[in-house]
């Protein structure tokens, strides 16, 4: 049987159930991914207004990424001490807010100011909902997980050609305003609906995962050489496929063919549109899938295939790239294959730190995102001096280097982690949690 939240006086209402939960934070995930995926339909807008440069207008969107991704952990610590609701209900405030200024914006320092309240709101809403994913699903981390973070594309997914069209209609303000107010009332209401888990009711069904029996905070997880190990898995990962997916447009470019008209299923576009339009679905897909066979074959087992399959991709890329159907074949190899981070790093973290401070500890890992795309510079510098050979192979070796780590020293150091944390060798996620379950209150 599934979890439930039961109030003491009967049966909760039909939102308490975990799947319905799980089910908001999906489209809470969906409305906040705007702020990140359709910002580059105003770039161009914006410059044309007020010939600030692209640049200088770019400059708005690093700041939103390292807002959102590095104040996660903080985020998340205030969703494990005051639960999901109130941190929500302040994404939403932020993100709409964030979006108003936009609008209203007639210097830079104004557009700057509203991409850090954005990106404080993005990180309230995809920190508290992957953290309640991870502990709502003890049983099925991976996927839950993985469901939640495909949200995130799957949102803009669905709003980007209507954003489009008011910014051609209608004009880009009016478009920032509209879509700001609107999501943001939106994730408001869902968040209403937001509560933390209770003790389960019945047992559930074992997986195969083992978990810690003890909770660790955040400051006690960094201490250990353990959760390093894991952040530089996830930076390797991380930066193999930001480094490579980066540089796709320019890759085309000099190759000559991206905007070569290409047919696939009836549809035609051009070829760089149709590998962007095909790496994004895949990029969605394999964040569930990846994560519900984690779930089944072990996280490490799941790393130790996916991130080799990352590297031959990359040398796929390399290798047969020149020839325009291979180089879309390997780039949504590529991002098949590198997208899973979001939801196997997060589930992995649950199950080593335990899941009542789930949402800071996943959120402090997170931040290795933000170091991986740091990286990306090197890329430009490795191409200049080397060729895209050069950034093809670096990428390819440090995702080979992840996956051998997975099998080889994440494996067995996790294993004596858990055996040293208290539970029984062999014990499930299950019956660990059974044991120390989150606990709190519906709010």
């Amino acid at each position: 049987m599934g979890l439930s939240n039961v109030s003491e006086g009967g049966r909760a209402p039909f939102w308490h159930h975990r799947w319905v939960q799980l089910a908001i934070g999906i489209v809470c995930m969906g409305l906040v991914a705007n702020l990140q995926y359709a910002w580059t339909l105003f770039v161009v807008p914006m410059d044309n207004a007020h010939h600030w440069g692209q640049a200088a207008i770019q400059t708005a969107f690093t700041i939103f990424i390292v807002t959102e991704t590095w104040l996660v952990p903080v985020e998340g610590w205030l969703v494990d001490k005051f639960g999901p609701r109130p941190v929500v209900i302040g994404g939403a405030l932020c993100a709409a807010i964030g979006w108003v200024i936009n609008a209203h914006a007639t210097s830079l320092s104004h557009l700057y100011v509203a991409a850090v309240i954005a990106g404080i709101g993005a990180g309230c809403v995809y920190g508290t909902c992957v953290g309640m994913a991870l502990k709502w699903f003890p049983d099925k981390r991976g996927l839950a997980a993985g469901l939640t973070a495909a949200g995130f594309g799957a949102g803009a997914a669905v709003t980007v050609i209507p954003i489009a069209n008011m910014i051609q209609r209608s004009g880009y303000e009016h478009a920032f305003m509209f879509f700001g107010i609107f999501q943001g009332v939106c994730i408001l209401l869902l968040a209403t609906m937001l509560v933390r888990p209770k003790p389960p009711a019945s047992a559930i069904p074992a997986k195969r995962i083992v978990a810690s029996r003890i909770d660790y905070k955040s400051g006690e997880m960094i201490r250990s050489p353990l959760f390093w190990v894991l952040y530089l898995m996830f930076v390797f990962v991380a930066a193999g496929g930001i480094i490579a997916t980066a540089q796709l447009g320019p890759i085309a470019k000099e190759y000559g063919f991206a905007k070569l008209p290409v047919n696939l299923i009836g549809i035609t576009l051009p070829l760089l549109t149709m590998t962007l339009s095909i790496d994004n679905l895949c990029n969605g897909l394999t964040r569930p899938l990846c994560g519900f066979l984690s779930d089944r074959i072990g996280r490490e087992n799941t790393m130790f295939m996916i991130f080799l399959g990352e590297g031959v991709a990359l040398l796929g890329l390399m290798q047969f790239g020149h020839n325009p159907y291979a180089f879309m074949f390997f780039a949504a190899a590529v991002f098949l294959c590198w997208g899973e981070i979001f939801s196997i790093f997060p589930a992995t973290c649950a199950d080593t730190f335990g899941s009542k401070h789930a949402a800071a500890n996943a959120g402090t890992l997170y931040t290795a995102k933000g170091t991986a795309a740091m990286l990306v510079p090197v890329a430009s510098l490795l191409s200049a001096n080397g060729g895209w050979s050069t950034v093809f192979i670096s990428a390819a070796v440090i995702s080979i280097a992840a996956a051998i780590c997975a099998k080889f020293v994440l494996a067995p150091m996790r294993k004596r982690w858990i055996e040293n944390s208290g539970a029984p060798a062999g014990v499930t996620i299950v019956e660990a949690r059974l044991q120390q379950w989150p606990g709190g209150s519906s709010e």
